[in-house]
């Protein structure tokens, strides 16, 4: 089968290297003067720099070139996927989309697979998330992946699958997809801990408190257990908010230092908090630790503010 990944983002770029040991790959980038860049640096050095391209992957800025692949990557902020679903969607319906985009569509409440089963009917659609950094897997480094698509297909696990990169399948879409979105919220919350100078047993409490309003609202939506303790659950999760290379975690992280943030770099987390609220708000779900990271990143509140809302709220059993 033929791949295109769409978005010449760090992730985008890192998957376009590491197909490429499986056989040529388009990776398309909107911008031509990236592309120009990118053809003649022999990298992407805006986004992910020290990161060689191999010969068969060809940069296009021509939707036309990467849509021809039967398998495309949606490597694209969560928040531009339907914009872009409905402009092309004649032209992929029958196709394969993956995407890696992790959040919740702020105007409709739905994760990617089910915004491409709406926009694009007749497409495939599936799910690549987990716990995974751009340059580590571009580099070559072991990484494990989950890969959610509702007819369990071992073909595109094998097709997505190298040397360097092992994915592990499941039917569970909504699982996968809400592991991978929600814990963008909680990495924020964990860099303004440490950003504020809380400690790492702050962090502690605040990721197994987040976790536990991950595990209540993949239930409330019909994500399976099993797959919000695996990878694309407990496994992202302890990985974003463990690390700087986070970009949700950098966020946070500015926010408790109260320092500026480059507004320029994607973070998905963001958004998805605003989402993630009005979704517990409608099924009157208690999410604390979540309110006070979208009141964070909306300036209704400062770090303190929130470090004692949380503290005071009432003592109960686990």
């Amino acid at each position: 089968m033929s791949i295109s990944v769409l978005g010449a983002g760090a992730f985008g770029t890192a998957m376009a290297v590491t197909l490429s040991q499986n056989g040529p790959v388009t990776l398309w980038a909107r911008d031509a003067e990236h592309v120009q860049a990118m053809r003649e640096n022999g990298e992407n050095a805006r986004r992910l720099p020290g990161v060689k391209l191999p010969e068969n992957v060809t940069v296009s800025a021509e939707i036309a070139d990467a849509l021809q692949a039967e398998t495309l990557l949606l490597a694209m902020p969560m928040q531009k996927m339907a914009g872009f679903l409905d402009t092309h969607s004649e032209t992929l319906a029958g196709k394969t989309l993956v995407s890696c985009s992790k959040g919740i569509d702020l105007s409709t409440g739905q994760g990617p697979t089910a915004l491409i089963r709406a926009k694009v009917p007749g497409a495939r659609a599936a799910v690549l998330t987990g716990p995974s950094f751009a340059g580590d897997i571009a580099r070559g480094l072991p990484t494990a992946l989950t890969l959610a698509c509702a007819d369990h297909s071992e073909e595109l696990q094998a097709e997505l699958s190298t040397p360097t990169l092992r994915l592990y399948r499941t039917t569970d879409t909504t699982g996968a997809e809400l592991g991978g979105a929600l814990k963008n919220v909680y990495a924020i919350a964990a860099g303004t801990v440490i950003g504020a100078g809380l400690g790492d047993s702050a962090r502690a409490a605040i990721v197994t408190r987040g976790f536990v309003e991950l595990r209540r609202l993949g239930a409330a939506l019909g994500g399976r257990p099993d797959t919000l303790m695996g990878l694309s659950g407990l496994g992202d999760l302890v990985l974003t908010c463990t690390s700087a290379q986070s970009r949700n975690f950098r966020l946070g992280h500015a926010i408790g230092a109260g320092e500026a943030f480059d507004p320029s770099i994607t973070v998905e987390g963001a958004a998805t908090a605003q989402a993630l609220n009005k979704l517990a708000h409608t099924r009157g779900l208690e999410i604390p630790v979540a309110a006070m990271v979208l009141a964070l990143t909306e300036q209704s509140i400062s770090v303190d503010e929130a470090m004692q809302a949380l503290l005071a709220r009432p003592l109960k059993e686990e």
